[in-house]
């Protein structure tokens, strides 16, 4: 099948187009760069030239396609409330494409701060759709009778050459010449390897029941205290608990997520999809490949 993928440059993007071509599909890649055009050419897929605000490329490339794979996102946290309404502008776009047509789409979203059902997130956890309103925005389109999906992300999407969240706090620690956590650091965040994350979409794509909602997650809660030790104990750094204020300052903008307890599942995905983590988890990465 032709795929339309957006995000196809990114880190985690890449990895999908890697995994739809292993398996047999056909692929068109959003690039809004010459030089992310050349990484999406690498790769073995066609270039379509734009961006997640060109709606009328967007809606092209829909039309052009077998379905869709929405992995693109403005990663600039710090306007993190234009970044969701771009977001949720591009998949209302590709949407109204994808009207009276049977073609799947692939929206992803995130797991971090979703409400906890019997201590986890699960699959049936009820996104508020803020800040961010990916899941909300796919959903709505579902109701519609667009064949839209979620995939949501664990934070940490890890493997080598991340430049996400652990990264950051790990950069962050180098300049404050302090390994820092918020509170009790007993918080917890999930995490999931990029290849496992891009077979998952693969999945969804393939197998996906519209409406349906997926938790890429393989470490279902790693406490922040645990990460911030590592990092410590790898650059020779003292570990510290952070008072709000601290943590505010320590953090910059990544202080409106990092106290957040979000572990997760994922056993409905396992059941539907099939899928199973099958890659190092986030500790093992981190000291293999991130100092």
């Amino acid at each position: 099948m032709k795929v339309f993928v957006t995000g196809a440059s990114g880190f985690i993007g890449s990895a999908i187009v890697k995994e739809l071509i292993a398996s047999g599909h056909q692929v068109v890649g959003l690039a809004r760069s010459g030089q992310s055009a050349e990484v999406i050419r690498k790769e073995g897929a066609e270039v379509l030239r734009g961006d997640l605000e060109d709606w009328e490329v967007l809606k092209q490339g829909a039309k052009d396609s077998d379905g869709i794979i929405h992995a693109g996102f403005f990663h600039d946290f710090t306007q993190f409330a234009k970044a969701a309404e771009i977001d949720k502008n591009a998949i209302n776009a590709i949407g109204e494409a994808l009207m009276g047509t049977d073609k799947a789409i692939v929206v992803t979203a995130g797991i971090l701060g979703l409400p906890l059902i019997d201590g986890n997130i699960t699959e049936e956890s009820l996104s508020p759709g803020f800040p961010r309103s990916s899941e909300t925005t796919a959903l709505a389109l579902a109701e519609k009778g667009i064949n839209a999906s979620v995939i949501r992300l664990a934070p940490s999407v890890h493997d080598k050459g991340d430049k996400g969240f652990v990264p950051f706090i790990i950069g962050q620690a180098r300049i404050n010449n302090l390994s820092g956590y918020p509170g009790d650091g007993l918080n917890r965040w999930a995490a999931v390897h990029r290849l496992d994350a891009a077979r998952l979409f693969r999945l969804a794509f393939e197998k996906g029941i519209k409406g349906a909602v997926y938790n890429g997650v393989a470490d279902t809660g790693i406490k922040m205290k645990e990460i911030a030790e590592l990092i410590g104990s790898e650059l020779n750094l003292p570990v510290a608990s952070l008072s709000e204020e601290e943590t505010a300052k320590h953090f910059e903008w990544l202080s409106r997520f990092i106290a957040f307890d979000s572990p997760a599942t994922h056993f409905k995905t396992k059941e539907l999809l099939g899928w199973k983590p099958e890659h190092i988890g986030l500790i093992d990465d981190m000291k293999q490949n991130y100092f």
